[in-house]
């Protein structure tokens, strides 16, 4: 399971690649998408810290996307909010748990990890838009 840091950072972010000029302000996303706007805005802080957005004060400003929306994966995303799921830790908690000196969990853990990493890597803020998108044309 993902932080609900990611979750909404991701959310946000295809928020941006649907807004028509790219750029939209943090408490407008946040209204839009029913995330509180303080922590919306500390979570784009993180992201533009890491590359991901660009955030302009004042007249015109806002928060835009840094690279296209195809080019942004929700790996990139769990990477700048330091998302715990894409760790290499043991799932039992167990120090020396690794290849050689193996927990009873930790085959399953490496394969669920391996899945989870390929499918944040091949899924993007674009789709997270799409989908965002084809659910308000249902409404």
């Amino acid at each position: 399971m993902l932080t609900q840091a990611v979750g909404y950072a991701s959310v946000a972010m295809g928020y941006l690649a649907l807004c028509p000029d790219g750029v939209a302000l943090v408490r407008n996303i946040a209204e839009q998408r029913g995330i509180p706007a303080p922590y919306l805005a500390k979570i784009v802080h993180q992201l533009a810290r890491a590359g991901l957005v660009r955030t302009q004060r004042g007249v015109g400003g806002g928060v835009r996307l840094a690279r296209p929306p195809e080019d942004i994966t929700l790996y990139d995303v769990c990477i700048a909010l330091n998302d715990p799921a894409i760790e290499t830790r043991c799932m039992l908690g167990i120090d020396q748990c690794n290849d050689a000196r193996s927990c009873p969990a930790h085959r399953f853990n490496v394969e669920r990890r391996e899945r989870l990493i390929s499918f944040l890597q091949s899924t993007t803020v674009a789709d997270v838009g799409g989908f965002e998108q084809t659910h308000a044309v249902h409404h």
